[in-house]
């Protein structure tokens, strides 16, 4: 679609229409977002393609200048070649093919001026027309870094905005506080139960519990007492010496 607007109506008159179709469908370019890097692709695609008709115009301006200074050297063979006819000529006493050679040498002589000048203007243009190229070089690509470097930093931005609709889709501040809000129930609870344990227990049975294992307790204590303060039974002294012996 791009390509026929491009075609009926120009690059830069179709790039204006397409920027009004991204506005009047509320994606304009100011937004930044990923509209706004599929028109630096298309003008960096159009700058490239200017960039490249500069080139062929280039290289045919420099072959025009290689054929003007091919003309202007031959002239100057020509002349050379004519002045040592001329020598020739009047060395031999032929006269008559000296004043032709001299002839010819004058009218060489009359078009070198304008020849050179044709070739010095030709080698200003080319010079110029290839400094030119080479900064739209340059250009191109110091746009295709910024091109990169849009396009990462565009993908940064949707990431952002992703995160930021997940986060607003998944609510997960209102889920923080759900969580909260449910760890802080189940710990009420558990404290009501421990509470309602304790109250649903008997302080006159705990009391009487309690006295009982405090009485056997203290029973316990004084058996074991006695148990010190009597002394061991004493074996007498030969019962205590005497082997035993084993019947037969």
């Amino acid at each position: 679609m791009k390509k026929a607007i491009y075609w009926l109506m120009g690059e830069k008159a179709g790039r204006v229409v397409v920027g009004s179709w991204n506005w009047l469908w509320g994606k304009p370019v100011e937004a930044g977002g990923q509209v706004a890097v599929e028109v630096a692709e298309e003008s960096l695609r159009s700058m490239q393609e200017s960039v490249q008709k500069l080139a062929t115009a280039v290289s045919t301006q420099v072959a025009a200048y290689q054929r003007a200074k091919q003309k202007y050297e031959g002239k100057i063979k020509e002349l050379q070649t004519a002045e040592s006819q001329v020598r020739v000529a009047q060395a031999n006493g032929n006269q008559e093919a000296a004043r032709l050679g001299m002839t010819k040498m004058i009218q060489i002589e009359q078009l070198l001026p304008q020849l050179e000048s044709q070739v010095q203007q030709a080698e200003q243009f080319v010079e110029a027309s290839k400094d030119k190229l080479n900064r739209e070089r340059l250009k191109i690509e110091s746009y295709k870094t910024d091109m990169q470097n849009m396009k990462d930093l565009s993908e940064v931005n949707e990431a952002l905005a992703s995160m930021a609709q997940v986060n607003s889709d998944l609510s997960i501040d209102s889920a923080r506080s759900q969580f909260e809000s449910a760890k802080n129930a189940v710990q009420r609870r558990n404290l009501q139960q421990n509470a309602l344990a304790e109250l649903s227990e008997n302080p006159a049975e705990k009391l009487t519990a309690d006295l009982e294992q405090m009485s056997i307790d203290d029973e316990v204590s004084r058996r074991l007492q006695m148990l010190n303060d009597v002394q061991p039974i004493q074996l007498p002294d030969a019962v205590q010496s005497q082997p035993l012996e084993l019947s037969e």
